[in-house]
């Protein structure tokens, strides 16, 4: 990076340079070979929480907040030796006392024909960018925990859209609803998108269109769907945006339709908050904490039978 020869300028030009180089946001110091710095601009000074005064005319080494290698000092040889741009990622600490990550940008500083003497360089904070990438990821993670443990529900479990448009579902509610769904559901992982009213019996999207319209928190129904009796109750995740629903088959001949039917409201009012809190993660606020994941587990620890 070729640099206008200072001792060409005017000192009114220089003056003009030097309240450029102030006005940038980014930290920009020029450093001399013997690793003092000879320049750097006011946002290098507020980093190193020292004043430019007190910067200029000594090595980072001497002037950095914190007690480790001279990381500013990175590739320096390899710039002074055959003038190639360089940048690396580090981790410095601000005057503040926080650790920031950055970028640290650098050039061979040419002020004398073609001679190297000295190297220019700035430091970008992607602190921030890196929080939402480790908030993202952490994100996909808990997604992918949440989408696991709807497979592992045994009820049929479904969550929709204000539009009934399938958010997710396990294979549970495609084996309870109708035998080619489960067929559909290896085609169409939790059969994401598809329209709710071309896959599920009437009465499970009447419950939905009238969860999604009155806000309810909950509503359940009994019924009978091919042979087989069904317990359906569908919840509120979001009010009138998100809703979902467990549904539990009570066809079993060895016990009394009562005693199956609170069996399966037990289980069905423990597994509200499980389906609310997974529907959640994979929702568009999917970065959650330990602790969320922590409590669907416990609530999943239920001693009802099947």
């Amino acid at each position: 990076m070729a640099i206008p020869l200072f001792e060409e300028t005017n000192k009114e030009s220089l003056d003009f340079y030097a309240k450029i180089i102030d006005t940038l946001p980014i930290p920009i110091f020029w450093r001399k070979k013997d690793g003092c710095i000879e320049l750097c601009n006011n946002a290098f000074a507020l980093t190193i929480g020292k004043s430019v005064k007190e910067i200029v005319g000594k090595k980072t080494i001497e002037i950095m907040p914190f007690n480790h290698d001279d990381v500013l000092s990175i590739k320096d040889a390899e710039i002074l030796q055959n003038g190639n741009d360089v940048f690396y990622e580090t981790k410095i600490r601000h005057a503040d006392g926080e650790m920031r990550e950055v970028i640290v940008n650098k050039s061979a500083m040419k002020i004398e024909g073609n001679e190297i003497s000295g190297t220019l360089g700035s430091i970008i904070d992607i602190s921030e960018r890196k929080k939402i990438q480790h908030q993202l990821s952490k994100a996909e993670e808990d997604k992918m925990i949440a989408e696991t443990m709807l497979q592992k529900i045994r009820a049929g479990i479904v969550i929709v859209n204000q539009d009934l448009k399938i958010i997710d579902s396990n294979l549970g509610f495609a084996r309870l609803v109708d035998t080619e769904n489960e067929e559909l559901f290896e085609t169409i992982p939790g059969l994401k998108g598809a329209d709710l009213d071309m896959l599920a019996p009437k009465i499970i999207i009447e419950m939905f269109r009238s969860i999604l319209e009155s806000g309810e928190s909950w509503l359940e129904r009994d019924f009978k769907f091919q042979n087989k009796l069904l317990s359906a109750g569908v919840m509120t995740i979001q009010k009138n945006k998100i809703a979902g629903a467990i549904i539990r088959d009570l066809s079993a001949p060895m016990l009394e339709r009562a005693e199956i039917i609170e069996r399966a409201k037990q289980v069905n009012r423990k597994n509200m908050k499980t389906v609310q809190q997974i529907a959640y993660l994979l929702g568009e606020n999917a970065a959650q904490t330990e602790e969320l994941l922590n409590s669907i587990i416990e609530s999943q620890k239920y001693d009802v039978e099947e």
